[in-house]
């Protein structure tokens, strides 16, 4: 995924995105988060991650579902208003169905 993958780098968090092919009957794209140390405690990574995923499962129908992606949220995702972040999340989805 790192080495052959697309970065993404936005204000709320970096992606990394790999095209892959759809086996039989699969149907969903495949999503990670990983959220470093460095963001703060095991309360405020949480935290983070849950903005995160929770702006990724409003918009993933927007997604074509042939992508793997790994979602690195940054310390503003934190204190974000969240319209914002979905409208990030939004928006590189965009990008990743216009390079398909």
């Amino acid at each position: 995924m790192y080495d052959h993958g697309t970065r993404y780098a936005g204000r709320f968090f970096a992606a990394f995105y790999l095209r892959r092919e759809l086996l039989d009957g699969e149907s969903v794209s495949k999503i990670g988060f990983t959220v470093p140390r460095s963001l703060g405690s095991a309360v405020a990574r949480n935290r983070i991650k849950r903005r995160v995923r929770e702006a990724v499962r409003l918009r993933l129908d927007q997604l074509n579902p042939q992508w793997e992606i790994v979602f690195n949220p940054r310390r503003a995702a934190m204190d974000s208003p969240f319209n914002e972040l979905v409208r990030e999340v939004e928006q590189f989805f965009l990008r990743c169905n216009s390079s398909s």
